[in-house]
């Protein structure tokens, strides 16, 4: 018996003793167990992982799906970005980059950023995309923004060749620090998913958030530094500059990427950590608060 307050209610009916064939009936027993239903939400997470990888799998094929050079798309957009970007901050506008090559330093700041992005476009109408599923049977619908994320993540990885060929090229050889990596993309994937799930319910209940998201995410581009270094930006602001999330997260990249040849600052590395927390705890909290809403409104 499922209560729709949230609670699992568990019927025991005891056996009546053999001895006394004719003694009454006992009623059953009703025991409340709370808050077990949502415990068993985060369990069928993990028993609902084929139906993950699936969904992941089938975006995959779908995104690359009758183009002429397939998954070659992945690598050819940050790399024309890239070209750009070292074309207008480095070329024309004289930026500076110390002692690394302009390319690699945009592009070690590309990858999480075209990671975060990617994300935040499928996962805002990841929901909308999948409206027939979503109504006909149950699973968590947390898989479906989640599995956005991980498409982009392999949009991430594939991406990562061209920064390996660029150190090939350019005889550029990472420091002890590429051990901490792993850490940032951590961190990378976390802000992609809490944003995500933000905007994956909102664009249920308001669909002007298709058309709201790509500014979002065009206004992103131009505040974080990913064409230029944060080094450039006025100390006097840089405190109000830490604001953005994906200044610790880039800042991060690069820092385990170049090594020495750049500098993290600790206080813009809290203020990340903190906001993409908060960021991914309130996207998990909002999400599930109206998940059981999607499927009448979507």
């Amino acid at each position: 018996m499922i209560l729709s307050c949230g609670q699992e209610a568990t019927l025991i009916v005891p056996s009546a003793p053999a001895s006394s064939p004719s003694a009454p009936a006992q009623l059953p027993e009703l025991v409340i167990e709370a808050g077990s239903i949502e415990q068993q939400y985060w369990r069928d997470l993990w028993r609902y992982r084929e139906l993950l990888a699936f969904l992941t799998w089938r975006d995959i094929l779908v995104r690359y799906k009758q183009t002429a050079i397939g998954v070659l798309w992945a690598l050819l957009r940050p790399f024309l970005t890239m070209v750009v970007f070292t074309v207008v901050f480095s070329t024309i506008a004289k930026l500076p980059a110390g002692n690394v090559p302009y390319p690699i330093l945009v592009f070690a700041a590309l990858l999480p950023w075209q990671l975060f992005a990617s994300a935040l476009a499928e996962s805002s109408n990841s929901l909308v995309s999948n409206a027939n599923l979503i109504s006909k049977v149950y699973f968590p619908r947390l898989l479906v923004p989640i599995s956005s994320v991980l498409v982009s993540l392999v949009d991430f990885l594939v991406s990562g060749i061209i920064l390996l060929g660029l150190m090939v090229w350019y005889d550029y050889v990472p420091s002890w620090r590429i051990v901490t990596l792993p850490l940032f993309l951590a961190l990378a994937i976390a802000a992609a998913t809490g944003g995500g799930l933000w905007l994956a319910a909102l664009t249920v209940k308001y669909r002007d958030f298709r058309y709201v998201v790509p500014f979002i995410v065009q206004l992103g581009l131009y505040i974080s530094p990913v064409g230029f270094s944060s080094n450039v930006v006025p100390a006097q602001w840089r405190s109000l500059y830490a604001l953005n999330p994906m200044v610790g997260v880039i800042d991060g990249f690069r820092w385990a990427i170049l090594g020495g040849d750049t500098t993290l600052s600790l206080t813009g590395l809290i203020w990340s950590v903190g906001l993409v927390i908060l960021l991914l705890v309130t996207g998990v909290w909002y999400f599930r608060a109206y998940e059981r809403t999607f499927a009448d409104v979507i």
